[in-house]
């Protein structure tokens, strides 16, 4: 030592101090392993970048004695997985699946990396993180992946395989596509993970989300028409069941108004209008494809149920020959070796029944006659629309498959929804449907609403007659509902449009031309007040007729008659005066 002083970035060290020259040999030691682990890192990374490093495999792959990646040899594992890929290309949504698994009792191969058979296929129950799991791993697509997920410090904890997070896609350090075989294709693999991510509603992201049971028909998929964001759905009512389209972009970010509004029954009904007329001249290729579909997975699930039964039995003739191979004296084993060929009979027994409920209720094969229903009910598209038995989540399954967005704007017009219909084939069509308004000044047609009002009175109409010609003619009240005679009084008030009599809008004359008089002229004939005449009218004293109902009143009065009555309006005044 020679008083040489040792700095780095923290501090300086005398190698000539005991607990410095300690510090010095740790910081070495630690140093070195760092080193050592590095370079352990990088090994791995560059044997994984060969496609060399030897991966834990999920349960629908396995290794060969030469090492080679290949199909799990059991046939159950591998029809299980592909209807997974199947149902999941069909229905788009991994929590159907699982509850399509779920229905028909199917379980799924899992391969435990811990536990008391690590690194060997066991069957599990559908759930969906299992789906998932199956949809989203790429070694099913051939392709050899490394460092899907990496560490997070913050979520690590000691003693637990936990605290790592997901890598983008783009992200992993090692993927080799067409590595070995696989069950899907790399296209399908990346097509199934854009849908898994779209059926997470984000709107912001553009993601339509899974189709919800909801009314709505356009849910994820409506876009708002001023600003092009998505709409959100919002229902109202006093039981929560009408559906309005919401663009809340603005107030959730800016503390601004609402940008707009659309009730959603009335665009939803023409949108329906148009998909089925558009999807009309492929009706019948549409129930012939049903029936197909049918077909095929009855077969595919008669599969799945024989492979299961396969499987029962040769458990249990395992367990059998277990049995058959110890020795009659060793009764302590033989026992127990006899109750597990006895619970695995027991189990071929109950899958054997259940196979057989399964078939009595699921045919394999459709019939004629189940056949021609299907024709028929392509035929007539809208009955199947609007069955009981099609949900909400299928009518919108049915349109997201030919309609990509629909352009929503209810400003644009006066009393009108404008909408923009965005096909998948790239196509657009627009349309316009008239909108609920709280006041005429927004209806979509007042002109010619007034216009009508105004001839139907002129034939002498009444209010609940006009109302009842404008319903059949297609016109339709403010707020959406039929026209009602109160409404067209009220339309007539704000317009100043009188009532059309038979003298025109003149005052009432004393005698009508025909010589009848009116109830002003029948008053004053009689020497009493029109309150008297119309008492005499309802005790049926006198005799009157109406046009109709609110046209004045034409009254028959004879010479006789005028002087009964005057006679009895003297006798009634005479008799108040004496009484007082």
């Amino acid at each position: 030592m020679f008083g040489v002083l040792i700095a780095d970035g923290e501090r300086l060290y005398d190698p000539r101090a005991y607990h410095d020259r300690l510090l010095l040999g740790l910081s070495g030691i630690m140093s070195e392993a760092e080193l050592h682990r590095m370079r352990l890192h990088q090994e791995e990374r560059q044997k994984a970048a060969r496609g060399e490093l030897r991966l834990p495999l999920p349960a629908g792959l396995a290794y060969d004695r030469a090492g080679t990646i290949v199909l799990n040899p059991d046939e159950e594992v591998q029809a299980r997985l592909h209807l997974v890929f199947a149902k999941f290309r069909e229905l788009q949504s991994a929590r159907r699946v699982m509850r399509y698994l779920g229905r028909n009792g199917l379980s799924l191969p899992v391969r435990p990396l811990l536990g008391p058979s690590p690194h060997e296929v066991v069957w599990r129950a559908s759930e969906s993180g299992r789906v998932l799991s199956i949809l989203q791993n790429p070694a099913y697509a051939g392709a050899y992946v490394y460092g899907r997920r990496q560490k997070d410090l913050s979520r690590c904890q000691p003693g637990s395989l936990t605290g790592t997070v997901k890598v983008a896609i783009a992200d992993w350090p090692v993927c080799l596509r067409a590595a070995h075989t696989g069950y899907i294709s790399w296209e399908e693999f990346m097509a199934n993970q854009r849908r898994l991510a779209d059926n997470v509603a984000h709107f912001e992201a553009g993601h339509a989300g899974v189709p919800r049971k909801g009314a709505a028909l356009l849910q994820g998929i409506a876009v708002c028409g001023r600003c092009g964001r998505r709409m959100s759905l919002r229902y109202s009512g006093p039981n929560g069941d009408y559906p309005v389209y919401c663009c809340r972009s603005d107030r959730d970010q800016q503390g601004s108004a609402l940008c707009q509004e659309v009730r959603a029954l009335a665009v939803d009904a023409l949108v329906e209008r148009v998909v089925l007329d558009a999807l009309m001249p492929d009706q019948i290729a549409i129930a012939l494809a049903a029936a197909g579909q049918l077909e095929q997975e009855s077969r595919q699930l008669e599969r799945q149920w024989a492979l299961r039964v396969e499987r029962a039995r040769y458990e249990a003739e395992r367990a059998r020959r277990q049995y058959d191979a110890v020795e009659p004296e060793n009764r302590l084993v033989a026992r127990s070796l006899e109750r597990v060929w006895e619970d695995k009979l027991r189990v071929v027994e109950a899958v054997e029944q259940e196979h057989a409920r399964w078939r009595a209720q699921e045919p394999l094969l459709i019939g004629s006659a189940e056949r021609a229903g299907l024709q028929a009910l392509g035929e007539n598209l809208p009955r199947i629309w609007n069955a009981a038995t099609t949900s909400a989540a299928d009518r919108k399954r049915i349109l997201q498959f030919v309609i990509s967005e629909v352009v929503l704007d209810q400003k644009r017009t006066r009393g009108q929804v404008w909408l923009k219909i965005i096909w998948h084939t790239g196509a657009t069509s627009e349309h316009h449907v008239q909108r609920r308004v709280h006041t005429y000044r927004d209806y979509i047609d007042i002109d010619r609403l007034r216009q009508r009002i105004a001839e139907l009175n002129a034939e002498h109409k009444m209010d609940g007659e006009i109302a009842a010609t404008l319903n059949r003619e297609g016109f339709v009240a403010a707020r959406g509902c039929a026209f009602k005679g109160e409404n067209v009084w009220l339309l007539r008030t704000r317009w100043g449009i009188p009532t059309i009599k038979l003298n025109g809008t003149d005052k009432n004359p004393m005698r009508w031309p025909d010589g009848s008089f009116s109830i002003q002229g029948a008053a004053a004939e009689l020497g009493v007040t029109p309150q008297t005449v119309f008492d005499y009218l309802a005790r049926g004293l006198l005799a009157g007729h109406q046009l109709t109902k609110g046209q004045p009143w034409q009254i028959e009065l004879s010479d006789e008659q005028i002087s009964q009555l005057r006679n009895r309006v003297r006798r009634t005044k005479r008799s108040k005066k004496e009484a007082s």
